[in-house]
């Protein structure tokens, strides 16, 4: 358990298992990921692994490769359940860097799928810092010693089963010796019925409110035993519903009116939901635009920005590929982020900023009619990458660069204030 985490610092893993042979080098997410997203056949890889784990069945790195490539398979089960053998052997895991260390940061992770994390290993590619990831929660053993690090990151997403596990991490980073980076409290706020409560009154956003009901409500607000104005006053249909903890639109749907609830049930066995108001932000030529933002000690970079008829964009749906049309207003968008958008919701980037306190947090968000900043989602967890092919992307390397010096620099300045001989 967390509380269990010693303070005593040097000391990585050594390179061999518990039996004492030498473990097979980590991969790791990053380049996994790199491979499936560019359209690798990702099954070869993982027989090679599963039939490594059957041979050497304590090489927790391969254990922890298999996890992430059934993950990316879509094995979810069997991953998260070869996820927790690996832990059980091993709860750290060392990313190396491939150049001369200027940092070495340590991020506090725990177990679960893709989004359990904040995946920094995409923020530290081809850098300087060298990045060990420390596991914690329940069934995960605690670590002897902690490895040496000039800056703790706390990794763990918000998620209803993790709060505990969160709030004992904040008893525990009050006294860390390091400096760290996000508060585990704080990252509890993150949840959409929270979240929307923090921001929702703040000067130039736009977020509806967002309410957690369970299954046996919704219901009756399908059967017209109940008005929506009673679960969410002042507003209509048509509304947002989706599953409690779903992420990349799984079960999300817009609902015109309570009579088509019924039928969303039937499709979507959750027990719990989050609704809210459904924003047409449809720009004046009829397209949707939403943008990933990452605040980073308070300032903006952007990630990306998708452009769909549909007003429910995920990057990877929204045709980005296959219209030069959406890239080439993606490029200018990204070219012109710091003097256009950024100036024009400097005011609702300082309201997040000041409501969520948190150090590293991503938006997602669009624009509403009147100019303001619409937010579907706050999360410290966000997935950016440059992983997109350069050839069709070539403008997403400048901003993406930005986004991650901005990162490096966050780090070295935290580990200035303890150690003033740490430099940029």
């Amino acid at each position: 358990m967390p509380n269990n985490i010693p303070n005593n610092m040097p000391n990585k893993v050594d390179g061999t298992d518990k039996s004492g042979h030498p473990q097979s080098k980590l991969i790791g997410l990053a380049p996994l990921m790199r491979q499936a997203f560019s359209g690798v056949d990702m099954k070869p890889q993982g027989m090679a692994l599963i039939t490594h784990a059957e041979q050497h069945p304590y090489d927790a790195n391969a254990m922890m490769d298999l996890a992430t490539t059934l993950l990316l398979l879509g094995h979810r089960d069997t991953a998260l359940a070869t996820q927790m053998e690996a832990l059980k052997l091993q709860p750290l895991y060392s990313i190396p860097t491939t150049r001369e260390t200027k940092i070495k940061l340590l991020a506090l992770m725990t177990d679960g799928d893709l989004m359990a994390n904040t995946p920094l290993e995409f923020l530290v590619e081809d850098s300087d810092i060298a990045l060990d990831l420390l596991y914690v929660g329940a069934g995960i053993p605690a670590v002897d010693q902690v490895p040496e690090h000039d800056v703790m990151f706390v990794a763990v997403g918000e998620a209803d089963d993790k709060h505990e596990l969160l709030l004992d991490l904040q008893a525990l980073v009050d006294t860390w010796p390091r400096p760290v980076i996000n508060s585990p409290e704080r990252i509890t706020h993150l949840g959409r019925d929270k979240a929307c409560a923090l921001l929702q009154s703040g000067h130039g956003i736009e977020m509806p409110t967002s309410i957690r009901i369970d299954r046996q409500t919704l219901e009756k607000l399908g059967n017209a035993e109940i008005e929506l104005s009673s679960l969410l006053p002042g507003d209509e249909f048509p509304i947002i519903v989706r599953p409690l903890g779903s992420h990349a639109g799984q079960g999300l749907r817009k609902v015109v009116a309570a009579d088509a609830i019924p039928d969303y049930l039937q499709a979507v066995p959750s027990e719990e939901f989050y609704i809210a108001r459904f924003v047409d932000y449809r720009s004046e030529d009829g397209q949707f635009r939403k943008y990933r933002i990452i605040l980073i000690d308070g300032q903006p970079f952007i990630s990306h920005m998708g452009i769909s008829k549909h007003w429910m964009i995920h990057y990877l749906n929204a045709g980005m590929t296959e219209s030069a049309e959406k890239r080439d207003e993606e490029k200018r968008f990204m070219e012109n982020f710091d003097t256009d958008f950024v100036p024009r919701h400097l005011t609702a980037f300082a309201e997040i900023t000041k409501r969520l306190q948190l150090d590293y947090v991503g938006i997602d968000c669009g624009e509403t009619r009147d100019g303001k900043l619409l937010i579907f989602e706050v999360d410290s967890d966000m997935i950016v990458h440059a992983m997109d092919p350069v050839d069709m992307f070539p403008y997403k390397q400048a901003p993406m660069k930005k986004l991650f010096a901005a990162f490096r620099e966050m780090l070295i300045k935290a580990a200035a204030l303890a150690s003033p001989s740490v430099t940029i």
